[in-house]
């Protein structure tokens, strides 16, 4: 697929293709690097170069990027005594040994300008701005020193810092963030924003041609924008003109209009020029215009998944929830979830017994006890005795969530077992590698003889991950280990349940997806391929309302499909690479 998306960025006027570098990708274990399949950046940026382009490459290491853990390896968090982004030793130390490592691998391949490469510009650590002021004269400190990093690589091309003060990101193509690559919390796997290029790789018509044609304009006049600083003439209340002169004579021009509600009628030079409202009108001739923002002239396009198979036969294997047993990890207390599982999976059993005397009220009078169980977050099923008593999820605001539901206890033992689900780590935030996950307590029973009764600090055993997870059903040869039912005896909407089938993969070469509607939440996996997290049910927030980019931007602007699906029409895009012919198995 990359080098049709180069091909594409280079139709559409591109020079240079931007690029993070995934930490966590690329280090998975310390030390231990990896650059194999899509994380191969060398054979990405060598694509680049044989479409005749630069490659802007921003090293980071932190990228952002509605990546997992901002594109920090989880293993770092472990590193006694650190503390990310901030002027703290043990992880300069990492931060200094990954960055020389990256660095390191371009000039050996000679991939810098500097060489002959593409490589025309690099970037240290992303977004910053923002940290730096929260967190004063450490971060002051910690960009310094990531400064004078760079600059001691001695890559032979400029280095830049992004400090987004109150900057758009415009995003060319972003794509799709497989496995359990998405971070955030609460983001399934689309990082496409409307993009001109979208994460199936189709052009976003009419937003590709417009850039195109805008692109276009700026080249005619790049003579002119390099041979200095513009002069600014004043063309009335709300316009003005911005010109730009060649040396040898002639010169470029942008008309501006910054009224967002009226045309305005110019005089420029010789000439006169109608300005629809907030708009820049490009003259690289200063009298021809060739292009003005607000007016489109490329054409319409809409994207229109059509079902090229809607019947399928599944099978289904039910999962029994954990118990608790002294085999386990069994410690007095509660645990933070990341801490636990090292993000080796979304999910971790907390599961505690609890005795009832026959002689509690509840058990003849019917008000059973309100357990209630406090979360860090993200997602919880609350399952008593082996079956479902309540669920509670928290959000993207919010991650905290408190379960609140009546236990219907039985006289003797019973055993409450708590699902805690995390959806992707945090990205973003000064210090979010401090940022807790799973049930955190208190965990109380209320509506007992004895009143209240604190379950936190009795004996709980842990068990990470799924059993499915362990058999890994979902791969071909895992999903023997089981019996699985099939027909009118599959599961309807049971939680813990696996689901498989089988699909006939199309013999022609058209993006492909997976439509997620009719189901809840869980994960896909394609040929024992991870797609990712799906969570149809996880609606976007927010207020929706006409579209019109006029006036000054924000990012609230132009807000689209508010109280939809979070993931783009409940679709997942599968790559190619991982199809089967003639079939295929999810």
């Amino acid at each position: 697929m990359w080098p049709d998306l180069i091909q594409k960025a280079k139709d559409g006027g591109l020079d240079v293709i931007q690029t993070y570098v995934f930490w966590n990708g690329h280090e998975p274990s310390p030390e231990e690097y990896y650059f194999e399949g899509r994380y191969d950046i060398v054979r990405f940026i060598k694509l680049v170069k044989e479409a005749g382009l630069y490659v802007h490459l921003r090293v980071g290491p932190y990228a952002c990027a509605e990546w997992n853990f901002g594109g920090f390896p989880v293993w770092l968090k472990f590193i006694p005594g650190i503390s990310f982004r901030t002027d703290n030793e043990p992880f300069k130390a990492v931060m200094k040994r990954f960055t020389e490592k990256i660095v390191g691998l371009m000039k050996e391949e000679e991939l810098f300008e500097s060489q002959g490469g593409p490589i025309i510009l690099a970037q240290i650590e992303n977004e910053y701005g923002p940290v730096e002021w929260e967190i004063g004269a450490p971060g002051k400190a910690y960009t310094k020193f990531v400064a004078d990093l760079a600059v001691g690589l001695g890559a032979g091309v400029p280095w830049v810092m992004c400090k987004q003060d109150d900057v758009p990101d415009p995003i060319y193509h972003g794509g799709t963030n497989f496995g359990r690559t998405a971070g955030g919390p609460f983001i399934a796997t689309s990082y496409d924003y409307d993009a001109p290029i979208d994460e199936y790789g189709l052009l976003r018509e009419p937003k590709w041609g417009h850039l195109r044609d805008l692109h276009r304009a700026i080249k005619l006049c790049e003579p002119a924008l390099v041979s200095g600083e513009p002069s600014v003439m004043s063309l009335g209340s709300y316009q003005e003109a911005h010109v730009y002169k060649y040396q040898s004579g002639g010169c470029a021009a942008f008309l501006a209009n910054y009224n967002s509600d009226s045309f305005a009628r110019v005089s420029f030079g010789e000439m006169h020029y109608n300005l629809p409202p907030w708009s820049i009108s490009i003259l690289p001739d200063c009298k021809n215009t060739v292009f003005n923002t607000a007016r489109v002239g490329s054409q319409s396009s809409q994207k229109k998944m059509v079902p090229v198979q809607e019947v399928f036969s599944w099978q289904s294997y039910n999962e029994e929830a954990a118990t608790y047993n002294d085999d386990l990890n069994t410690v007095i207390g509660l645990l933070e979830q990341i801490n636990t599982t090292r993000d080796a999976t979304d999910y971790l059993w907390y599961s505690t017994d609890v005795n009832v005397d026959p002689d509690e009220e509840f058990l003849k009078n019917g008000q059973y006890p309100v357990f209630t169980v406090l979360s860090a977050g993200h997602a919880l099923h609350v399952f008593l005795n082996g079956q479902l008593s309540g669920t509670a999820y928290g959000s993207l605001e919010d991650p905290r969530l408190t379960s609140n539901n009546n236990l219907k206890l039985r006289a003797g033992m019973n055993t409450i077992s708590l699902l805690s689900i995390a959806v992707g780590l945090p990205n973003i935030g000064a210090h979010f590698e401090t940022w807790n996950a799973g049930v955190l307590g208190p965990v109380m029973l209320n509506g007992l003889n004895e009143g209240r009764r604190d379950l936190s600090w009795q004996k709980w055993s842990y068990k990470i991950g799924l059993a499915g997870e362990e058999l890994k059903l979902h791969s071909i040869s895992g999903s023997s280990t089981v019996e699985w039912v099939e027909g009118s005896l599959v599961a309807q909407q049971q939680s813990l349940t696996w689901y498989k089938t089988t699909f006939d993969s199309p013999d022609w070469d058209v993006p492909l997806a997976l439509d997620m509607g009719s189901m809840g939440k869980g994960q896909i996996w394609i040929n024992g391929h991870s797609i990712g997290r799906y969570w149809p049910a996880y609606k976007a927030s927010g207020t929706c309302s006409n579209c019109s980019y006029t006036g000054i931007y924000n990012e609230k602007k132009c807000l689209s499909n508010c109280g939809d699906a979070s993931q783009d029409g409940t679709m997942f895009p599968l790559p190619g690479s991982i199809l089967q012919k003639p079939i295929g198995f999810v």
